[in-house]
């Protein structure tokens, strides 16, 4: 349905621009941004997916994927339709490249009632970008917040401060996602933006508003997987937000426009993990890659196994009171209780 936008500018002759992305795009009344979604209604930008869920689905928080902030909880994801980057690999084309606003109405009250009947501990904005539908959230998250739900973004990371000063006190995390080391000489392929700065810049943001931030990197065969652009993603994110802030380096898997991509091996990803390591990362991860040994969390202190992850769960908690290692006493980051009883659960798809 159509809902106000709080996110923009006027402009003149009842043109607008919208500041919920980083794009800020300038659109005339009777048009749209390149989201779709976010339009110009006689001068007023609207909102034309708010209230409308086009996936929802209960997931183990790992899955999202955040290694430091409640593991072992359950979250569950919404999304809407469509996004502001163009990807030509993306995973949730189904929705992210819906230029038609489909899926059920859904209020933020019987969303926040769903995710309690379902026994999860918080809500995440996932599947397609939040920062295009952020006024639906927000209004998510205040409800969330007072019945004691964590909200998380799984986001692209390309929004502006003041997207992010709205969240501030509403939303708790966000997992940024780079595409392929953020090389832009491919654009022809992620069709996406022309610098990371305004990535980096919202993630300190982020930070700087009490959100906890952690990374991901999809690392994709070809076209995004310079160790040259790795070591200068990685300096300049452990230069922004400092040593210990988590960062994961994710396999591809050939989807939508780029099947005849292979999948990323693992000897890639072992490749960009150590570069991380070597530039001070602390805490760096492989991902979606099940079975490797560098899905868990490693004290930096002693290098024993404090954490033990395998796939999309969380298997073995061996961290001791204060969340610091039994063996040295290093204290590990992490946002949230202690797991009890770590209760695996069949990921359930509810629409």
């Amino acid at each position: 349905m159509l809902h106000d936008a709080i996110l923009y500018n006027d402009i003149d002759n009842k043109k607008v621009e919208c500041i919920a992305c980083a794009r800020r795009c300038k659109i005339p009344a009777g048009s749209h941004g390149f989201c779709f979604v976010r339009q110009n209604h006689s001068g007023k930008l609207k909102l034309a997916t708010y209230g409308t869920v086009n996936a929802m689905q209960v997931d183990p928080i790992e899955k999202k994927p955040f290694n430091h902030f409640h593991p072992g909880t359950y979250v569950f994801g919404i999304g809407t339709s469509s996004c502001n980057w163009g990807c030509q690999f993306c995973q949730n084309h189904n929705i992210s490249k819906e230029k038609d606003i489909t899926g059920s109405d859904m209020s933020p009250e019987e969303i926040v009632d769903l995710a309690i009947r379902k026994n999860t501990q918080g809500i995440a904005f996932t599947y397609n970008e939040p920062t295009i539908f952020i006024e639906y959230a927000l209004d998510i998250a205040k409800l969330a917040r007072k019945k004691g739900l964590y909200t998380v973004f799984v986001t692209n990371g390309y929004m502006t401060t003041e997207a992010v000063n709205e969240m501030k006190g509403l939303i708790d995390a966000a997992v940024v996602d780079f595409k392929g080391n953020g090389e832009q000489k491919f654009s022809n392929k992620f069709e996406m933006i022309q610098s990371n700065e305004p990535v980096i810049e919202a993630a300190v943001a982020m930070k700087s508003a009490g959100i906890h931030v952690e990374f991901t990197d999809l690392i994709v065969p070809r076209v995004g997987e310079s160790l040259e652009a790795c070591n200068a993603l990685t300096k300049r994110v452990t230069d922004s937000l400092g040593p210990d802030v988590p960062f994961q380096f994710t396999a591809f898997h050939p989807d939508y426009k780029m099947l005849d991509y292979p999948a990323t091996p693992y000897a890639t990803l072992k490749k960009h993990y150590d570069i991380a390591k070597r530039n001070g990362m602390n805490y760096s991860y492989i991902g979606n890659a099940p079975g490797n040994p560098y899905e868990s969390t490693y004290c930096p202190g002693c290098g024993k196994v404090v954490i033990e992850r395998n796939s999309l769960y969380l298997t073995r908690w061996l961290l001791g009171e204060g969340n610091k290692c039994r063996s040295c006493g290093y204290r590990i980051p992490i946002v949230g209780p202690a797991p009890k009883g770590i209760m695996h659960r069949e990921i359930e798809s509810i629409y």
